[in-house]
């Protein structure tokens, strides 16, 4: 049997009635992108390695569109109210999504089934508009099915051009996360109840007008109490993932960060950078002393350190009288500019950037190099202190075109020391930056040393609860690398180090030794294989 569609009776003639619709369907889709955009915006931040997050929300939300529109078959003979229904259950839905998700990572640690339910829910209801919608516009005029799904998929396409564009560029850096899906919500439960309620509410009973009414406007109540509660949430839930005791957190044009303790709160400093801990007071020299003494046995005039942005590295770089400067290649200028201004981060850092050796440029590392670092001087040490090369947006920063760039900024006899993520727990990654590294023309030694206690390395989730700290590290693995195979020792005589001595150096070595693999394939820019 074939649906026919009758025809509505409308307040408005035809012509109008017909761009009315078509402007709901632009805003719908509009709203349907920037929750697809939300949800892989903010997996990426709460779970990390955008790549699969983008993977699964797409690949989901596209199948569910799919299972709703098959749905929707059902609901063509009251297509005015099904709409209206739909519509509302996706403003709540995708309005809400945010913030549920976000709940769900800081008190049970566990995003990604709450990453596919939205993705799947949303994704039926989107996928349920468009027989709906295609219905309507054949009601007001009858025309072949091929200028109907044109012109419907034409409003469509230009909504979701909005709304992609919209989401970078003006909700996410003006309203943050959690209030532009609540906003994105109730534009969305206005445009789908204002259409049926207006042009199409002679297909409504008037007990089903005011039960629309009730509904849309319980909709917009929710996502208004969402919108007013979102700054107190934000809080309670930062304390569920870093305690009580958060001093400051910003979202600067790179990412959020967090600073815990210090400053004379008589609990150690502890620096999270996008919900991963990057600084733990408790045993930061560990990982710092690692990164960046074995470099400097050698001439370690000219100091180059890629990211570092906390002061650490330029630290333990500074406590060697004869480094006559120190360029910190840094994307994020905000971070820097806090390592120069809180007191316990400062006291950290020991107030390495006042240094008049010490010299910041704000840039991506990849693109200066390629750039005005190529007209550098050669540089004697170079620090790569860089975020783990798991994250999506540093596998660039560990590819072998990157290390080709490096190479050729060494100075004859030049060292790199390259943090590599850990071999505890990612020893596939870690052996796969070591061949990145080789494949540049340069030999590599591996050395890794443990955190004190449980405390792990950075890049680790923020999340306090016994459940999520099973993704801690046990140990912080690096690679040292010269043009020819460099030693693995101290500079001799050297400062005094709080844990990394000549022994402990030896025995890094041999321990990273002994968990080699077979070599694995480089990584490069057209061929990432970091994120598997």
């Amino acid at each position: 049997m074939i649906y026919r569609p009758v025809s509505a009776r409308l307040p408005v003639p035809a012509g109008l009635g017909r761009f009315v619709v078509l402007t709901t369907v632009f805003v719908c889709a509009a709203c349907g992108l920037v929750y697809e955009l939300e949800l892989v915006a903010l997996a990426s931040y709460l779970i990390g390695d955008s790549v699969t997050q983008a993977s699964v929300v797409l690949s989901v939300m596209v199948f569910a569109m799919g299972l709703g529109s098959l749905l929707a078959k059902r609901l063509r003979g009251r297509a005015a109210l099904g709409f209206a229904v739909v519509e509302a259950l996706l403003a709540l839905v995708g309005g809400l999504s945010a913030m549920a998700l976000y709940a769900c990572f800081a008190w049970y640690g566990r995003a990604i089934p709450a990453l596919v339910g939205f993705s799947l829910v949303i994704g039926v209801l989107i996928g349920a508009e468009v027989p709906l919608l295609m219905t309507l516009i054949q009601r007001i005029r009858r025309q072949d099915a091929g200028g109907a799904v044109a012109d419907l998929f034409a409003a469509d396409y230009v909504g979701a051009l909005v709304g992609g564009l919209a989401f970078p560029f003006l909700l996410l850096p003006v309203l943050g996360q959690l209030t532009g899906a609540l906003l994105t919500g109730a534009v969305n439960a206005i445009a789908g109840g204002a259409l049926v309620l207006w042009l199409f509410r002679g297909d409504l009973s008037v007990r089903s007008r005011w039960a629309l009414i009730a509904v849309n406007g319980l909709v917009l109540a929710v996502l208004a109490i969402g919108s007013v509660l979102t700054a107190p949430f934000e809080r309670a839930a930062r304390q569920a993932m870093y305690g009580t005791d958060v001093r400051v957190a910003v979202r600067t044009g790179v990412q959020e960060v967090v600073l815990t303790g210090g400053a004379g709160s008589g609990k150690p400093l502890a620096l999270f950078l996008d919900g991963r801990l990057r600084v733990s007071g408790a045993d930061e020299f560990r990982y710092h002393e690692a990164l960046v003494h074995p470099a400097m046995a050698g001439p370690r005039r000219r100091v180059l350190v890629l990211g570092g942005g906390d002061g650490l590295a330029v630290r333990e770089v500074l406590r060697y009288p004869d480094v006559t400067s120190v360029t910190v290649v840094e994307l994020d200028a905000a971070l820097v500019r806090l390592a120069c201004t809180d007191p316990g981060l400062t006291a950290l850092n020991r107030a390495a950037y006042r240094d008049p050796r010490v010299r910041v440029v704000t840039a991506d590392a990849f693109a200066w190099l390629r750039t005005r670092g190529s007209t550098e001087a050669p540089y004697d040490v170079m620090i790569s202190d860089l975020p783990d090369p798991a994250i999506t947006p540093s596998t660039k920063l560990y590819s072998q075109e990157f290390y080709g760039l490096v190479e050729r900024r060494l100075a004859p006899g030049g060292r790199l020391a390259v943090h590599a993520g850990t071999l505890g727990t990612r020893p596939r990654a870690f052996w796969t930056v070591d061949a990145t590294v080789r494949s540049a023309g340069l030999e590599a030694r591996p050395y890794r040393v443990g955190g004190a206690g449980s405390s792990g390395g950075p890049d680790r989730t923020a999340a306090r609860r016994p459940d999520i700290r099973g993704a801690e590290r046990d140990d912080w693995s690096f690679l040292l690398a010269a043009r020819e195979a460099p030693p693995l020792r101290l500079a001799t005589p050297g400062p005094d180090l709080r844990f990394l001595s000549h022994r402990e150096l030896s025995r890094a070595g041999r321990a990273a030794e002994r968990s080699r693999e077979q070599e694995p394939p480089p990584s490069t820019l057209m061929r990432p294989r970091y994120t598997g």
